[in-house]
């Protein structure tokens, strides 16, 4: 197949996604909230005066691009810099060149991609040239602004969210490579969607891609989804294992078995496991989820869930990780109950907000004679001697009075514990009217 990618004149090649960056706001696709007729980015470049901007959405969005055409739609000069790269030392020679073009009479619109990658100290840098107009500052970040970046400088930032291409936006990502090159991919139907899948939401992604078929297919050869995989692999999903990503699969985790639905659990899970992410992390919050949102509607889930921790360090991968599956499901398919995390909450909130209340004397042990002398375990009735080993003696401090906390429901294993804690009231309430 010819080559599609060279340059006119000899020059090296430009990749694809360079030769079809676009050269009008109204060009990117998949952020028409932003770049639509009445978003934000139509109506900065209309008024010609742009405030200082975070850009946050996943990679291959257009922020790089986006920010070039502001800066060219308000006649500023763009400069870019990588938070990867620099440090304080160019942030410094930065900002001279940002002064000196002021004083010429230019203003500076400066591009930090990866902008949660400075430290505070680097962040705070920013703050005097922000205020006095040195630059304008677009920062872009795949984290989320408000746990990356220090809050003096999202006070003077603007946050616009980017988000990750739909299918419809890399489909005509690709029909626009295809009009470039005036070559269709050598892909059947089933090929063509794998290959918007595998970019994942990413735009410089999928031209990255479809240039990797367009230099391995043989003339005249068709790819189906098979011999599609075995030609690009397949990309890494978007994932970082210290970062939000990490964060967001494992919530939907822990809510899909809050919300008793198996095969979205399994989902979640297995889009964790594919990605890399720590294994025990995961066993970790199955314990959580069975202890949380189970309790005792099922004694058994927390067993399960530490049986599968177990399992795995047992077996390691990847055969233990059919044991986190089986503990996903069990989890997610039991009943359900939060009185015992409630209960828990609400008997810490007591015990701090009253201080070191001490129990009543009855129930304290008298190890010397003094303590005998003061009535340390006086009256005390050791529950196996009473009818039913239950004697109703009150244990709450007196100055606290009797408190209820755990409260069980009417699902599973708890249905059971109600009925024992409503005979267990109502015997103490007979017990203490025969006392009285």
């Amino acid at each position: 197949m010819p080559d599609l990618f060279a340059s006119a004149g000899g020059d090296a090649p430009r990749p694809l996604a360079d030769r079809l960056r676009p050269t009008r706001l109204d060009e990117v696709v998949g952020q028409e909230h932003l770049t639509g007729e009445g978003g934000a980015l139509t109506r900065l470049l209309r008024g010609r005066s742009l405030g200082s901007l975070i850009f946050w959405g996943p990679p291959g969005t257009g922020k790089t691009t986006v920010a070039r055409l502001l800066a060219q739609g308000t006649d500023l000069h763009f400069e870019q810099i990588s938070a990867i790269f620099s440090g304080v030392a160019e942030l410094r020679k930065v900002f001279e060149a940002a002064r000196g073009r002021r004083a010429a009479g230019r203003a500076t619109l400066l591009f930090v991609d990866e902008i949660h990658r400075f430290n505070r100290a680097q962040l705070d840098a920013f703050l005097p040239v922000m205020e006095d107009g040195t630059i304008t500052l677009v920062g872009a970040t795949t984290e989320n602004p408000s746990f990356e970046l220090n809050a003096a400088l999202l006070s003077r930032a603007r946050v616009l969210v980017f988000r990750a291409l739909d299918e419809a936006a890399l489909a005509g990502l690709l029909h626009r490579a295809e009009a470039a090159t005036g070559q269709p991919l050598p892909l059947d139907a089933e090929a063509r969607a794998a290959l918007v899948r595998m970019a994942d939401g990413d735009g410089r992604a999928i031209l990255t891609l479809a240039e990797e078929v367009w230099r391995s297919a043989r003339d005249g050869e068709i790819l189906d989804a098979a011999l599609l995989q075995d030609l690009v692999q397949r990309r890494a999903p978007v994932y970082d294992k210290a970062q939000e990503g990490h964060y967001n699969l494992i919530s939907a985790l822990h809510k899909t078995i809050r919300g008793s639905d198996p095969d979205a659990a399994l989902y979640y899970l297995c889009r964790m496991l594919d990605a890399g992410e720590d294994r025990l992390f995961i066993a970790r919050r199955l314990v959580r989820a069975a202890v949380e949102d189970i309790g005792l509607a099922d004694p058994q889930a927390l067993a399960v869930a530490n049986a599968a921790k177990e399992a795995f360090d047992f077996l390691g991968s990847p055969e233990g990780e059919l044991a986190l599956a089986q503990a996903a499901v069990y989890l997610a398919t039991a009943p359900k109950s939060n009185a015992l995390y409630t209960a828990y909450k609400a008997a810490t909130r007591t015990a701090k907000e009253h201080g070191s209340l001490p129990p009543p004397r009855t129930i304290l042990n008298a190890p010397t004679k003094l303590m005998r002398r003061l009535g340390y375990g006086e009256g005390y009735r050791y529950d196996h001697d009473e009818p039913d080993a239950f004697s109703g003696q009150d244990y709450w401090p007196e100055r606290l009075g009797r408190q209820s906390f755990y409260r069980p429901g009417e699902r599973g294993f708890e249905r059971r514990v109600a009925e024992r804690m409503a005979w267990w009231a109502e015997e103490r309430a007979r017990r203490e009217a025969d006392e009285g």
